[in-house]
């Protein structure tokens, strides 16, 4: 996990040269892998045992989402760097899905595997959306489609039926691809404002009716026995709400 702050410096610095991104994204991108590093370290409860190749992927992932985090907090470099975080964010969405396989084919799986991966992909999303924002690709708006996730915990809190498993589901993971996919492409100069706000909408659109569908399936079983919450025929809430 240490090695994964410097190797976010190292991958700003390469793709600086590549594809110029700016070299004063270092720090900020380093500093949001720090606090990816620091939940991982506060998050992991078996001493001794080691990430496992899987969850090293998805941290590897991680230090592409934190350039975007790190481009974040750098808004009046975003116009010139938005082709080349659009590159970035490419590749991470790319190696999505890569730690599940590995994780498969090793026998490796678990939930905090699970779990880390679909964190990860709710900030990743967020991240592209304030990206989109700061860079006046869309109103504040688009933000809710980072924000539904985090909004969907804090209703567990007032209503804690919907803390409970959720069946597994393509329409779940193909809402999750497709918000990504979304945003990516409004990260390039391709669209008028008017399509950029289409799309953004129509992901914004199909990101309620996804969570609609599962919060009425969960009120429906609100007084079913949340038993079986790990036994591999439904996922953990609350990331659920959003991706898989």
């Amino acid at each position: 996990m240490l090695l994964s702050i410097p190797l976010t410096g190292g991958l700003v610095l390469a793709f600086g040269g590549l594809i110029d991104l700016p070299h004063a994204l270092l720090w900020p991108a380093m500093g949001v892998q720090t606090g990816i590093a620091l939940v991982i370290a506060l998050s992991w409860r078996h001493p001794g045992q080691t990430l496992g190749a899987a969850n090293h992927i998805t941290l590897l992932r991680a230090t592409l989402v934190s350039m975007v985090g790190g481009m974040a907090l750098l808004p009046a470099a975003l116009p010139q760097a938005a082709t080349a975080l659009a590159v970035v964010s490419l590749l991470a969405l790319m190696l999505d899905g890569v730690d599940g396989w590995v994780a498969r084919r090793t026998g490796s799986a678990s939930p905090y595997g699970a779990r880390f991966d679909m964190e990860l992909d709710a900030l990743f999303i967020l991240l592209l959306c304030i990206v989109l924002w700061l860079l006046g690709r869309a109103g504040a708006w688009v933000v809710l489609i980072g924000a539904m996730r985090y909004l969907f915990v804090l209703a567990m809190q007032a209503w804690p039926w919907m803390n409970r498993p959720l069946p597994e589901s393509f329409r779940r993971k193909a809402v999750c691809v497709g918000q990504i996919l979304a945003l990516l492409v409004c990260l390039l100069p391709l669209l008028s404002p008017v399509l950029t706000t289409a799309l953004l909408a129509a992901a914004l659109g199909a990101l309620s009716l996804s969570f609609g569908i599962d919060v009425a399936w969960l009120y429906q079983h609100r007084s079913t026995s949340i038993a079986g919450r790990h036994d591999g025929s439904t996922t953990p809430n609350p990331s659920q709400g959003v991706q898989s």
